[in-house]
Formats: C-alpha cells, sequence, structure tokens
C-alpha cells in the first residue's frame, strides 16, 4: 500500500466500521506501518469467520442465534446474540490490538442494535493499558445508531444484510444521528491529520 501513487507515506491510516473495524484491528496489530485507526461501531474480538494469517490463527467470537429478536416488522436485532469475548472459550477471539504501533480512535454509538460497541471498546481500553499501552480515544455518541456515515447521509435505521438476505435494525435517531456524522467526520480527519501529517487542527464542518 505504501507504494501505491496516492499514498504519501511514510504510515498508513485504517478507517474500519462494523465487521471491517474488527479487520482493522488485526491489520494495525500484525502488518508493519500502520500509523493510526479509527474503528466505527466495530467488535474487539475477530467475529463471524476464523482468521488465519501466515502461522496465526484467531477462532471467531461465539455467539448464540437463540437470543436474535425478530421486531413485530420481521426485522432482526443482533445485539445479544454474540457471546461475551471476555469468557474463557471465546478468549482467544480477541484480537491482540495491544501490538499494533498507533494509536486508535474508537467512535460508539449508543443506539447501536447490531453489537455492543461501548462494551467492546472499553475492553480494548482495558487492554492496551494493562499493556502499558496508551488510552485510546473514545467518543461516545447518545442516541446514534450503527451506521456512523458521512456528514448529511440519511440515517440508516434498517438495512437488508447482504449476506442474510433479511433487513436489520441498527438504531439510531435522526437528529441525534446527524449531529453525529457531523461531529464524527471532523474527529476523523483531525485524528488522521494528527498522526500521519503532523497537524493538529482541520477546518470544521458545518450542521
Amino acid at each position: 500500500m505504501l507504494q501505491h501513487p496516492k499514498v504519501k507515506g511514510p504510515g498508513v491510516g485504517l478507517l474500519g466500521f462494523s465487521k471491517g473495524g474488527d479487520l482493522c484491528l488485526s491489520m494495525a496489530s500484525f502488518l508493519k506501518g500502520i500509523t493510526a485507526t479509527v474503528l466505527i461501531n466495530s467488535c474487539v474480538a475477530n467475529a463471524i469467520s476464523p482468521l488465519h494469517y501466515k502461522d496465526m490463527f484467531i477462532p471467531s467470537l461465539g455467539s448464540d442465534p437463540g437470543k436474535l429478536v425478530v421486531t413485530e416488522s420481521g426485522v432482526l436485532i443482533f445485539l445479544d446474540v454474540w457471546d461475551n469475548p471476555l469468557e474463557e472459550l471465546n478468549y482467544q477471539s480477541i484480537i491482540p490490538l495491544e501490538r499494533a504501533q498507533g494509536p486508535f480512535l474508537f467512535l460508539v454509538g449508543l443506539d447501536d442494535h447490531n453489537w455492543n460497541s461501548e462494551f467492546y471498546a472499553r475492553i480494548a481500553s482495558e487492554r492496551l493499558q494493562a499493556h502499558g499501552k496508551d488510552r485510546p480515544q473514545i467518543i461516545y455518541y447518545p442516541g446514534t445508531g450503527h451506521c456512523i456515515e458521512p456528514p448529511y447521509f440519511p440515517l440508516c435505521r434498517a438495512s437488508v444484510h447482504t449476506v442474510l438476505g433479511q433487513a436489520i435494525l441498527h438504531g439510531g435517531e435522526p437528529k441525534a444521528q446527524s449531529r453525529a456524522q457531523v461531529d464524527a467526520w471532523q474527529e476523523i480527519q483531525t485524528f488522521f491529520h494528527k498522526h500521519l501529517n503532523g497537524k493538529k487542527s482541520v477546518p470544521s464542518s458545518k450542521m
């Protein structure tokens, strides 16, 4: 990636959302040259399928389909399906993010109906500090669901899951979500400019 003509270097920043977030955590933990990572409503454990890289193997986080909730309108809620990563049977699924070279920014929607994103961010913070690393930056957004998108995108409260082929509930309230997306966009740019370019601020977005 560092050889790509549009990558300035010397480091690379990662931005991951949902399942893409735990993939970014794994990349930051095992690949060199990753100097800043942003996670949007992501799991701190390897979710959905096992991860293989060279001689490394991380099992997938366990789940209990029996805890799936179906609303009156037939929309699925996955929040309680995932097992606790801190339990003994699932502990090996936690990504060793303490191996990462750069800092982390976690953006957490407190009305996320897909992941327990607040809990996962707290696990990440405690794990990093337990290994002598800096506490990650965590920003919490009340009334905000799973899909924190760029500013002025409409609220995606529910959508059809590509793999499942069924509608799943993401959560979020229109006003809170809109404000969160404007703020998150600003925070992401500030974080990357600081850790990739050495700049402390960028022009603010206006609502």
